[in-house]
């Protein structure tokens, strides 16, 4: 229910042309292993392949390009290929194309008519179409897709057969030198002239892929790393170990919420920075956040850049 809210907003966004394209460096092969690592649990749970292809080197794999909307992309076609497939396999990545990236989602499921390859990227065509075979894969998330591959400047479209499987292609345009005005950013703690003091640092996450991406994201920063996955073993953590720096609280964790455990760990230890993690990443979530006690707050799928930026935000320039 709360991924139909937040895909009606979307589209009522795109509708009144007040969706915003927020242009940064993108590194195209990190947001590809993200989603394999992310999917591959559910992938395997149905006893299907998974796999995934980089074609180009980590340094000429970052691109100019809105991150947030190319991991929308990206999820979308894979979790429709999940939805669609009962065995085989599912593979995704991109090609590099003279001054295009194509990317593509191939899955060995049901297919899709080929009169129906146009009218699935339609809005709410799933109210429109009877046919069973025709709603397959259609619905909010393609015309999403759709809308915002436009926007960065690229085309999508499917191939696919009925009864042997699909492929869906979107295209981005291949700019992998930074523009002028990035030269001048404030560096990053994992750049060439970073300087970090070793953390302690307890990622609170129930979800086991999750807490893997996190802890990979923190490692720059840690000299040690505590886990929980309840808020009762969060507590506990942070008892028995008051010299932690950093928490990083998932919201939705069982026995006790993320905002329960924030308040327990607050009225023995004012000074440890915590930041609120969830998927849901709705209207007022920040705000819930601070009000529990939470130093701040980060949607989940989490960007490794914002993260990093907001360790350098409460650390400083550490050393």
């Amino acid at each position: 229910m709360l991924n139909i809210i937040n895909d009606i907003v979307d589209i009522s966004k795109i509708e009144s042309n007040l969706m915003q394209v927020d242009i940064e460096d993108v590194n195209i092969n990190e947001k590809i292993e993200f989603i394999y690592l992310f999917f591959k649990p559910q992938v395997e749970e149905k006893g299907m392949q998974f796999l995934f292809k980089n074609t180009l080197p980590t340094k000429e794999a970052t691109i100019r390009t809105d991150n947030e909307k190319v991991y929308s992309i990206l999820t979308n076609l894979v979790k429709n290929a999940i939805k669609y497939s009962k065995e085989g396999t599912i593979e995704f990545g991109y090609l590099k194309k003279g001054e295009t990236l194509e990317f593509y989602v191939k899955d060995t499921g049901i297919g899709i008519p080929k009169e129906r390859h146009e009218a699935i990227f339609e809005r709410f065509i799933q109210a429109e179409i009877t046919d069973k075979m025709a709603r397959q894969g259609a619905g909010l998330g393609l015309s999403i897709s759709k809308a915002y591959v436009e926007m960065l400047g690229g085309k999508i479209w499917v191939e696919s057969e009925k009864g042997i499987g699909s492929t869906f292609y979107f295209t981005l345009p291949y700019n992998a030198y930074p523009l002028k005005e990035t030269i001048d950013r404030k560096p990053l703690p994992t750049e060439k002239n970073e300087t970090v003091r070793k953390l302690k640092i307890l990622i609170a996450e129930d979800d086991e892929v999750s807490q893997m991406l996190v802890e990979r994201f923190m490692i720059i920063f840690s000299k040690e790393i505590l886990k929980a996955r309840t808020g009762v073993e969060t507590v506990k953590a942070c008892r028995e170990n008051p010299d932690i720096d950093l928490v990083l609280m998932d919201i939705q964790m069982p026995e006790m919420g993320g905002y329960e455990a924030t308040q327990q760990i607050r009225d023995f230890n004012k000074e440890v920075i915590i930041i609120a993690q969830t998927a849901y990443g709705l209207s007022g979530d920040r705000e819930k956040a601070i009000e529990a006690g939470c130093n701040d707050y980060i949607a989940k799928p989490i960007n490794k850049t914002e993260l990093q930026a907001m360790i350098q935000k409460y650390f400083g320039k550490i050393i």
